[in-house]
């Protein structure tokens, strides 16, 4: 099984941040939002991974590129890195890893977390990961027959088609033929608003007879811009928790703290007269003197002092001492 991650977008709705990060790369509950996708991608697949394949661009640099490889590696699969260097969209990012597209493979988009238990249906030629939502008006949607089958996307439908939004992550029991549509389609020059759509190259094999179903999950979570960003690290701490994974590191060190659960607390943080939580993740080496913090996400080696935080992101190696709340202050920024 293989996984491609096509995620060389920077971000621009979560600027600061991804001034200097890419989003992906972006830590939720201390850990990078692209980790966690593919830990929870493999846990659904319940196989071993063969490769994963990340599509980012050539500017991110080596130590992006070696974090990547690390992920997989981490996961017991080979790391391969592609470069999509022109925002030509989904299709064209995807067809970037053509080398590695060939066999079973799941393609997810490196900006949606998720929680999911079931069984993928690996005798579909594909799965289209869904999640039932409120105002479906704002998604691309599936349309189903009375076999549970996929039989149509629409993008943002004016009227009804179902309440089934695409979330971003689809199972190919061979993506070589994937691999063949979308090839047919960059060589029409079929695009959609100067970009190449994966949507099209799916079309395509539905016409020819190929089946796909939908796969539901149980949470969705994104990670779009600050807003939701904080949201999510909310969200999955609590999720961590129920599953009892150790949030709050042993080197972590609490001088007259309250840490109020669920919170994530890196390795050698200090929290000194102040209390912490609930849904906050501290980064490694970040001090926290003097402070209320709740509902945020403080990345690595960052000092905030006197503060009263929440809902508030800032990056690392930041310095923050002020009376506003609701900040987002990106990597090496000083606000006091």
């Amino acid at each position: 099984m293989k996984i491609i991650v096509p995620m060389a977008g920077r971000g621009s709705r979560l600027r600061p941040h991804t001034l200097t990060t890419p989003k992906p790369l972006i830590p939720i509950a201390g850990k990078p939002i692209v980790h966690r996708l593919v830990q929870d991608i493999a846990k659904v697949l319940d196989e071993p991974l063969e490769e994963i394949a990340f599509v980012i661009a050539s500017d991110f640099g080596t130590e992006v590129e070696e974090s990547l490889k690390a992920i997989a590696t981490s996961l017991g699969a080979k790391g391969s890195i592609y470069y999509q260097d022109k925002p030509l969209g989904t299709g064209h990012a995807i067809m970037c890893a053509k080398e590695s597209l060939s066999g079973p493979c799941v393609i997810a988009y490196a900006d949606t977390l998720f929680r999911a238990d079931f069984a993928l249906d690996k005798d579909a030629d594909s799965v289209i990961w869904v999640k039932q939502v409120e105002n479906p008006n704002a998604y691309g949607v599936v349309s189903l027959n009375e076999k549970n089958q996929i039989t149509g996307l629409v993008e943002k439908p004016s009227e009804f088609v179902s309440d089934l939004a695409v979330i971003g992550i689809y199972y190919f029991k061979d993506a070589a033929i994937l691999k063949n549509e979308l090839q047919t389609v960059l060589d029409a020059k079929l695009m959609h608003g100067g970009e190449y759509q994966i949507n099209d190259g799916i079309k395509q094999m539905q016409a020819k007879g190929y089946v796909f179903v939908p796969g539901q999950i149980d949470e969705w979570m994104d990670c779009g811009n600050k807003a939701v960003t904080v949201e999510t690290n909310s969200r999955m701490l609590n999720f961590l928790q129920a599953e009892g994974e150790k949030l709050v590191a042993a080197s972590a060190q609490l001088e007259n703290a309250s840490i109020i659960p669920p919170c994530y607390i890196g390795e050698n943080a200090v929290i000194r007269n102040s209390t912490v939580g609930p849904n906050v993740s501290v980064g490694d080496g970040t001090v926290i003197e003097d402070a209320t913090v709740e509902d945020s996400l403080i990345q690595t080696f960052s000092f905030v002092k006197n503060a009263k935080l929440k809902n508030a992101m800032i990056g690392n190696y930041a310095k923050y001492d002020g009376d506003f709340t609701e900040i987002s202050i990106g990597d090496y920024s000083v606000l006091e």
